[in-house]
């Protein structure tokens, strides 16, 4: 019923490369902001970030940075890949509107403010999250055993 169309998928390797790329490029990101790896701040101080700097409602930020935590880790295995991938997609709209005024490239040479880059980053994230949300998690993934 419900539950099938979250993990139908086909062993196609397109989706397999769009999820475990968008998966591995998103994890680092989702541990500096939940657990402070990279020089993050941890959840708490990218709660505060969120909440007092960008005007997100404090649940909704938390909720953003749990996402990023655990939706890269989803994708890499392949498991509720279309679930994962949509909440990579609204964190990527979400940082489109933070960014958007910043133009559209990123800081390449450095160049820019902390927090300044543009927004080209997140329309190919939000790109690969689509191709996953789409046709699935693909080849070598979990949801293929509930297929």
């Amino acid at each position: 019923m419900f539950i099938r169309p979250v993990f139908d998928t086909k062993p196609d390797i397109a989706p397999m490369i769009a999820r475990i790329v968008l998966g591995l490029v998103m994890l680092p990101h989702g541990l500096q902001h939940a657990l402070g790896f990279f020089g993050g701040y941890g959840f708490k101080g990218t709660l505060g970030w969120m909440t007092d700097t960008l005007g997100f409602p404090k649940a909704l930020a938390a909720v953003a940075i749990a996402t990023e935590l655990i939706a890269p880790l989803m994708l890499i295995l392949g498991f509720g890949g279309r679930v994962a991938a949509l909440g990579i997609a609204a964190i990527m709209i979400g940082a489109l509107t933070t960014h958007w005024a910043n133009g559209f490239f990123m800081n390449w040479f450095g160049n820019l403010e902390p927090a300044k880059e543009g927004f080209e980053y997140h329309i190919l994230a939000l790109a690969l999250a689509i191709v996953v949300a789409i046709a699935g998690s693909g080849a070598l993934s979990v949801d293929l055993r509930f297929s």
